[in-house]
């Protein structure tokens, strides 16, 4: 499934006159030499993730504006209309281009912060890597669905792309560490078991930007829920801490939300640059994609922090034969 044609490879070492290894770091060192690696590897899967997402956008965004179906509504006698005249195929791809747009700013927000290279930046991106790589996998993915169902029963189809885009991209929730192994990263390794440096670097840019929308006055009330929505993180970080050996059982969704919060927060700055340019449809297609995005995505977020902050035993303690 996915990723056909590629060429992969195992590679032996010694079979015939033996190998010689040497040590890199210290002993002891090894899982977090591998990281080094592993997290540039994330990285990348969540920017293969977003490219994805955006291809089958593109696509399924020109297939809208060439196929003819159905009249314009209230219409009884005019001709077919471009599919993308319907209301419902708009929110189709308004959905698409809110995920696949907003997952390349995490990656390309995360590319810059390896860039930099110093204290602050490499505080960030470790905290920010298991969203980089899970976020776009799994809204990536649902981009991709969407993808299809703009095309129809031509979608599932090999006419088209976009069923491949997402046979490919179901492959990226799962290698270099699946989303729940991420999630346990995050709420662990990162929040629950660090300084809480990364997460107050993190705030204090959000704050940054909300403080700049309140004062343009434009995104003023997306700036206040922005900056409500990481106070509702906190105090769920800080009921999480209680909550022991049970901590995890909701990382998933913890880290769902953690992700959208990021991505309003990476919509609210796009669109406050936006705003400072000339009005141009890519301009007006990013006011609308951080309006839509805070409108019917950030509430979302918050029900899974609300689930997340009941500390529900339900699964635990579920016997498992009654997955019978």
């Amino acid at each position: 499934m996915g990723n056909r044609g590629t060429s992969n490879c195992l590679l032996n070492f010694g079979e015939q006159e033996g190998a010689t290894g040497w040590l890199i770091g210290k002993p002891g060192q090894g899982l977090r030499q591998m990281f080094t690696m592993m997290n540039e590897a994330r990285i990348s899967v969540g920017m293969g993730a977003a490219a994805l997402a955006y291809r089958g956008y593109r696509q399924s965004l020109r297939y809208a504006q060439e196929r003819t179906q159905g009249r314009a509504q209230g219409d009884k006698i005019g001709p077919p209309v471009a599919i993308i005249e319907h209301v419902d195929v708009r929110r189709m791809l308004l959905q698409q281009k809110v995920y696949a747009e907003g997952a390349l700013a995490l990656c390309l927000y995360c590319a810059n912060l390896v860039d930099q290279s110093d204290d602050e930046a490499e505080a960030l991106l470790a905290l920010l890597t298991p969203v980089a790589k899970s976020w776009p996998s799994e809204f990536g993915l649902i981009a991709n669905d969407l993808a299809i169902q703009v095309h129809g029963g031509y979608g599932y189809t090999r006419d088209f792309d976009v069923e491949q885009l997402w046979r490919d991209n179901r492959l990226n929730p799962i290698h270099e560490g699946t989303t729940g192994i991420q999630a346990i990263d995050l709420l662990g390794r990162k929040l629950l078991l660090s300084d809480g440096k990364a997460i107050e670097l993190l705030r204090a840019r959000i704050t940054q930007t909300s403080e700049r929308a309140q004062a343009a006055g434009r995104y003023k009330k997306f700036a206040w829920e922005l900056l409500s929505f990481w106070k509702n993180v906190a105090d769920t970080l800080d009921g999480l801490k209680a909550q022991a050996p049970n901590t995890f059982d909701d990382a998933t969704l913890f880290l769902r939300a953690f992700g959208h919060g990021v991505i309003a927060w990476l919509w609210l700055d796009q669109a406050m640059v936006a705003a400072e340019l000339a009005e141009t449809p890519f301009h007006m297609g990013i006011d609308h994609a951080c309006r839509y995005f805070f409108e019917n995505d950030l509430p979302q977020a918050r029900s899974w922090l609300s689930v997340v902050a009941q500390h529900s035993t339900l699964v635990r303690k579920m016997p498992i034969e009654a997955f019978a």
